[in-house]
């Protein structure tokens, strides 16, 4: 094996361990739903599916006029459970809005990814959850990527751009319930939804063509990764100084 051989397969095997150590779930329709569903209309107007036109081999289309749309799974068993047992994931979609019309006008909306849990719940509460606002779609925006990386989901207390719901503070806004973390949310996720619902906000109907792809989440490589890498490049490195000094064709076996 020649030195450069030598330095692509150390590197992707150094990558590919990486990659093993976590793991990665991606979404792209060309399969049917796999667990994820969109809003259903209740006049039976509209609808949401996947549509194999757009997106990579298909996407999840919703169309649809509502307070909002939604995007979720409570099945996919990649996207649920104990996040504070995954360590630090990126969760991400390509989206699209076709159309988003509030009353014949052109709007832009928010998309929040929210975590939510089913479980100990305050009373008249549907979920406690937390939340997370991605970025902002509308009509004259084509595909585009909006992810966020949870960095320590076992985190005690929300983390910069987090909110909770499943209580309210005293102005009335959402929060998380008293004595609950991020971290307990985060270990016992029930569903993992994006859409256009900020909690704490009130909408009107609106008109919506928005589809989806590439729903994934990703695990971020631990930094003794890179430490492997770099100290492998390090050693790399002497080798060919090594080759230069000596002026001879040097080759590793």
């Amino acid at each position: 094996m020649t030195l450069n051989k030598a330095l692509m397969a150390l590197t992707l095997s150094l990558a590919a361990g990486g990659a093993m150590a976590g793991g990665s779930t991606t979404v792209d329709f060309s399969q049917g739903n796999e667990g994820w569903y969109g809003l259903q209309p209740a006049d039976g107007n509209g609808g949401s599916g996947v549509d194999t036109s757009i997106g990579n081999g298909g996407a999840l289309r919703t169309v649809i006029e509502n307070f909002g749309i939604e995007f979720g799974t409570t099945t996919n068993a990649a996207f649920l459970g104990d996040y504070t047992a995954k360590g630090p994931v990126t969760l991400g979609l390509d989206i699209k809005a076709s159309e988003i019309k509030y009353f014949g006008q052109d709007v832009s909306r928010n998309v929040v990814v929210e975590l939510r849990d089913y479980g100990n719940t305050p009373a008249g509460m549907p979920y406690s959850s937390v939340w997370y606002n991605l970025g902002t779609i509308d009509a004259t925006q084509d595909w585009q990527h909006l992810s966020v990386t949870i960095g320590d989901p076992a985190s005690s207390v929300l983390p910069a751009g987090w909110g909770g719901y499943g209580s309210s503070d005293d102005a009335g806004g959402p929060k998380l319930p008293d004595g609950r973390s991020f971290a307990d949310i985060l270990s016992s996720v029930d569903e993992v939804v994006f859409g256009t619902y900020v909690p704490g906000y009130m909408y009107g109907f609106t008109n919506f063509d928005v589809a989806v792809d590439n729903i994934s989440i990703s695990a971020v490589p631990e930094p003794s990764t890179y430490a492997m890498l770099l100290g492998g490049l390090g050693l790399i490195g002497w080798v060919r100084r090594r080759k230069l000094s000596n002026g001879a064709g040097l080759s590793v076996a």
